[in-house]
């Protein structure tokens, strides 16, 4: 007999098996959190089972299929391919329904995780001046302008929250401006050390080129030091982001948007008094 609900988390995938292995190991802590849910895996691409083999799977097993992209950023996978990979489910299990949960998104706890990422930097480097420390936010890149702008906001509203002087983003494909040429922009404005932040879930070749990366930036510029966090697949925000997600595609009281003024410090000051209407900014 089917069960009520199945809950499919769709990771990215990689050629890398260790990223691959990481989202399952993800998905086995998620389960721990809440052994009461269902909750399966499947990929887009590069690894097994396929999103199209995860929907099938789960279909057969469930009436609701509640399909959670572990994704940061909203650009062609989540806007257009894993869309028709649900019409074509709902076309061949017209009894099965299928719901699909937001990304994960650019917001507060992503904000999070970056401050703690930066403070780690910084203090594996001794706790410089952050005024002659640069930043910069590594994104993977897309031809989405929507999804770079997001790792863009991120970085805007850690220089908001920082006392650093420069906090740049940088993308390692598809778009510019490159890593390399950031940490060569910040030099050239008086930085002498530069914490680098990658924008990434789990490890990958992405990640295994960003290590080689700063080593050959290590060696191009010895007068500089460098520091780089880890990614970010294993924070608690991105558990309970996920919760959030699942929660609001139930409907269990949470908007099922985000606010454009989501992260804005006037309207919490003006929520935090009891006014929840009206910004003067």
């Amino acid at each position: 007999m089917n069960t009520h609900e199945i809950i499919l988390l769709v990771g990215h995938g990689s050629r890398h098996a260790p990223g691959n292995e990481e989202i399952l190991r993800f998905a086995g802590l998620w389960r721990q959190r809440h052994p009461q849910q269902d909750i399966e895996v499947c990929f887009i691409e590069l690894a097994e089972p396929l999103l199209d083999a995860g929907l099938d799977s789960a279909a057969a097993k469930a009436e609701r299929v509640i399909v959670v992209p572990l994704i940061l950023n909203a650009a062609a996978h989540v806007k257009m391919e894993i869309p028709e990979y649900l019409e074509q489910a709902r076309t061949r299990h017209p009894k099965t329904e299928f719901i699909y949960a937001r990304h994960l998104g650019a917001n507060e706890q992503v904000l999070r995780i970056l401050k703690r990422n930066l403070r780690k930097t910084l203090l594996e480097m001794d706790e410089p001046d952050p005024r002659n420390t640069g930043v910069i936010i590594l994104g993977r890149g897309s031809s989405d302008r929507i999804a770079n702008g997001e790792v863009a906001k991120m970085a805007r509203w850690l220089y908001e929250e920082s006392g650093h002087d420069l906090v740049d983003i940088a993308f390692t494909g598809i778009t510019h401006p490159r890593l390399e040429t950031v940490v060569k922009r910040q030099m050239l404005q008086g930085m002498a050390q530069i914490s680098i932040l990658p924008y990434y879930l789990f490890t990958g070749t992405l990640m295994e080129r960003i290590k080689r990366q700063i080593m050959h930036l290590r060696t191009q510029y010895p007068q500089l030091r460098f520091g780089c966090a880890g990614y970010a697949g294993f924070e608690d925000e991105i558990f309970e982001l996920l919760d959030q997600r699942v929660a609001e595609a139930r409907g269990d009281g949470y908007e099922t948007r985000m606010m454009e003024c989501d992260g804005c410090q006037y309207r919490s000051g003006a929520e935090a008094h009891g006014h929840g209407r009206g910004h003067h900014h």
